[in-house]
């Protein structure tokens, strides 16, 4: 079925308007006529099964039935990348939603080849990945900061997995294992890699957990993808198939 993320509150036979783009998909991409179901979420309220009720140039007017799933988090899981080229970073954006990640925070360090990016497009591409996946939640995407801007953003308490390209780290699913824990970032460095300063920096920062991810060297998309699939294995909601948003829920009437 259809899913869509809509911002305002959804309750019992509460109407939604769509914006224009979502109209648009809604009735001339997927081809939704009147009276047809879909599903909605907005990240705070669950997921609301509604129809579609009326088509126009403005968009289309949805109401709300009933709600099926209640609403749950994810895992507590940021990714840190480096800011790299932008359809490589598109990729990241939208693996790094499938993939659970909560926050996606751009970095920019000494080698990073771009100082700035198209949030809004990133933005959707974070709300798209959510609506396929069956998420109940979008990821934030952040405004790139530097490197020991971000590392200092870094809540209390946040592990941090650092992919160390460098070579003399443990393997990732190893060190992860022993260090544990349930709030965690994931730094992912620039095309050139991070320099031997900001590497001891990084190191230092703490809790930081130096990881490899094997003995070729990953492009940072493939790196992201790779890192956070070591960690849902790990620490994720990959370990428990009844994670909190396929668990079945009781409903609001």
């Amino acid at each position: 079925m259809i899913r869509l993320f809509v911002p305002g509150d959804l309750e019992s036979g509460g109407p939604i308007v769509s914006s224009r783009e979502q109209g648009r998909y809604l009735s001339t991409v997927m081809r939704l006529r009147v009276g047809e179901p879909l599903l909605l979420f907005n990240g705070r309220d669950g997921e609301w099964r509604a129809r579609l009720v009326e088509i126009d140039r403005r968009g289309c007017r949805l109401e709300t039935e009933s709600q099926v799933r209640l609403q749950a988090g994810g895992p507590d899981l940021d990714l840190l990348i480096a800011l790299v080229k932008r359809t490589r970073l598109e990729t990241i954006v939208e693996k790094a939603a499938e993939l659970g990640a909560r926050r996606i925070a751009p970095v920019i360090t000494e080698r990073t080849n771009a100082d700035r990016t198209n949030l809004a497009r990133l933005s959707a591409i974070a709300i798209e990945a959510a609506e396929q996946t069956g998420r109940l939640d979008v990821p934030e995407v952040l405004a790139p900061a530097k490197l020991q801007v971000a590392l200092a953003q870094l809540s209390a308490g946040r592990r941090l997995m650092f992919c160390d390209e460098a070579g003399d780290a443990p393997p990732a699913i190893e060190a992860l294992a022993a260090a544990g824990g349930a709030s965690w970032a994931i730094l992912i460095g620039p095309e050139g890699g991070f320099t031997a300063t900001e590497r001891a920096a990084i190191r230092s920062h703490g809790p930081a957990t130096p990881v490899s991810l094997g003995p070729r060297i990953l492009r940072a998309d493939t790196a992201a993808i790779c890192a956070m699939s070591l960690w849902q294995a790990a620490l994720g909601d990959w370990r428990d198939l009844r994670s909190a948003d396929s668990t079945p829920t009781s409903p609001k009437p």
